[in-house]
């Protein structure tokens, strides 16, 4: 099943996407991970797409999708109000949500903040965003601010050809060649004297603010649709078992699914994942 490129013009901004499955079937909106791209569900996609019309969109500031103007951040909240316009723009009252990693996250306070149009929700490694102690506040405020003042000196990396491109972005996160192209094809554009990133350089400034994990705990405990959570064994650094377990026990409708892989298993094992989903799906 080939996807459909797609184009959502918000109040705000206009974002990129592409989408599968014919828009009589249920609606499905995907975000994808941090500094990832729609791209992100190639593989995992077309083996949905006959079970839902999934429609996966470039966040602002990735992949093809207009960035945030001068002097806006770039704070996982706001991706909640993208979100909402893009179904909103799609004509969705209400959908269930499928996220990866960053966009996981977003999908997590998304069902939590806006139960009545959140229908289902799909999580791969992912069920909130990161946290942050409180003793950690200030150090993070004053380092993103510091950052922030130079950003306009930051440039992004030029590649003389799309592979080194590709193999940068295989030594970045321990990507296959499939899974870095994937990526890569949507998250390029070309520049004088080769490529670069699509992306906004503004994407790895330090976030100014996070919430306590004890704050998270009570933002999933908000959660009301049928929740699916797959997730990679063994678990990588930053999502450590003990924190996500203490996370799943807030939700109370939810199924936890542990496959071998890497943080990308959508993107490096699509059928595997795919088939918790529709098997989940299909006990519900």
């Amino acid at each position: 099943m080939m996807p459909r490129d797609i184009e959502l013009v918000l109040p705000h901004l206009t974002l990129a996407g592409r989408a599968w499955g014919e828009p009589s079937l249920p609606p499905l909106l995907a975000l994808h991970g941090w500094l990832d791209n729609a791209a992100t569900f190639d593989r995992l996609a077309p083996l949905l797409g006959a079970h839902f019309h999934l429609v996966a969109i470039d966040l602002p500031g990735h992949g093809r999708s207009d960035w945030r103007p001068t002097g806006a951040w770039y704070h996982y909240v706001d991706y909640l109000g993208d979100a909402l316009a893009a179904a909103d723009t799609l004509g969705w009252k209400r959908f269930a949500l499928l996220g990866h990693s960053l966009g996981g996250a977003v999908a997590s306070a998304l069902a939590a903040a806006c139960p009545e149009r959140v229908e289902r929700l799909l999580l791969i490694e992912a069920l909130g965003p990161i946290a942050t102690p409180p003793e950690r506040a200030l150090p993070l405020l004053t380092q993103a601010l510091h950052e922030r003042a130079g950003v306009a000196e930051k440039s992004l990396r030029v590649f003389a050809d799309a592979q080194i491109a590709v193999d940068a972005r295989q030594r970045a996160n321990g990507l296959s060649q499939v899974a870095a192209q994937a990526l890569v094809s949507r998250g390029l554009k070309a520049v004088p004297g080769g490529f670069s990133w699509s992306s906004d350089p503004r994407l790895t400034l330090t976030s100014p603010q996070r919430y306590t994990e004890e704050q998270i705990l009570a933002v999933l405990a908000g959660i009301q649709a049928p929740t699916l959570v797959v997730l990679a064994d063994p678990e990588p650094p930053f999502l450590p078992r003990a924190t996500i377990d203490k996370r799943i026990a807030q939700v109370r409708d939810i199924v936890v699914q542990r496959l071998p892989g890497t943080h990308h298993l959508h993107l490096e094992d699509p059928d595997a994942v795919a088939d918790s989903i529709l098997g989940y799906l299909g006990s519900r």
